[in-house]
């Protein structure tokens, strides 16, 4: 079981599971799959996310050095290299076949997928990538707005749906609680991010400076909610305003805590915990249109 579990986590199946239930909560909430004029092809989008997201995650990870790391991840990573590499390649060509299968929404695809490699660019030793570990604030940010503009906003970009005032609190929302767990992340990572040269706010601020922005970011997590009251109903807003309150409450636990399990379980599954508690309902609810959402 031990075994599965770490495979499960560390190979990145949970994170792309995560992502797709996010972008089933998009549809959801924000009506795409019935507001939209044109069709919404959503099946190669969310096979298109799920191969894209295990390809650059093992690519992160099968770039990421174990020298003197006492990560079970990392380790784990260490013990798997050609596995990280397989997944990353088969990830790869799954993320082009249905890329190409949306290749009318070119323009919006790629701009996620040139995101998504800046963000492990800096660990490649090529001088060309080098210089992007000088790039203040850069990892925390883009990291964020990948998986804000990934789940939120591209999926309302190629079903043609307009930029209405939920998509951008949605997307707001999104982002403010993905930050905040991202400045734990790093804040974790600081140590061996300055080691390996990484600039980031988490590198430069103190850390008292650095957590009032987190506890700032959660607070606009939870305003940018609120704001939703008027294109929502109150408990799909309560599963919005969940993961905030439960990652504030989890914040000094995260701070002393060095488990994988803690970060790449909990505070990642935190991203999609107001999705699952919104099918939860959907399906207490028996509101099936929601569920099967076409």
């Amino acid at each position: 079981m031990r075994a599965f579990l770490n495979f499960f986590i560390f190979s990145s199946v949970y994170i792309a599971l995560c992502a797709l239930l996010m972008i089933w909560q998009t549809d959801t909430i924000l009506g795409l799959h019935w507001d939209c004029q044109s069709y919404f092809d959503y099946f190669n989008y969310y096979a298109f996310v799920f191969f894209s997201t295990i390809c650059s995650y093992n690519f992160h990870w099968y770039l990421t050095p174990a020298d003197y790391s006492t990560s079970e991840r990392i380790l784990w990573g260490a013990r798997h290299k050609p596995l990280q590499l397989a997944l990353c390649a088969i990830g790869g060509i799954g993320a082009l076949y249905f890329a190409w299968l949306l290749k009318a929404h070119w323009l919006p695809l790629s701009g996620g997928a040139v995101l998504t490699f800046l963000y492990s660019a800096p660990k490649l030793p090529q001088r060309a990538f080098v210089w992007l570990r000088k790039i203040a604030i850069g990892k925390t940010v883009f990291l964020t707005f990948v998986w804000m503009y990934v789940t939120t906003v591209l999926p309302a970009l190629i079903s043609c749906s307009p930029i209405t005032p939920a998509v951008i609190y949605f997307s707001l929302h999104r982002f403010f609680l993905i930050y905040a767990i991202c400045i734990l992340f790093d804040y974790r990572d600081v140590e061996s991010d300055k080691q390996q040269g990484i600039r980031s706010l988490i590198t430069w601020l103190p850390a008292n400076q650095l957590f009032r922005i987190y506890y700032f970011s959660l607070l606009l997590a939870a305003v940018t909610a609120l704001l939703l009251l008027a294109h929502t109903t109150v408990m799909v807003v309560g599963t919005l305003l969940a993961p905030v309150i439960i990652t504030a409450l989890l914040t000094r636990n995260a701070r002393s805590n060095r488990s994988d399990y803690m970060y790449y379980f909990v505070l990642d599954g935190l991203m999609m915990l107001s999705a699952l508690l919104h099918l939860i309902l959907a399906v207490f609810t028996n509101d099936y249109f929601a569920i099967f959402a076409r």
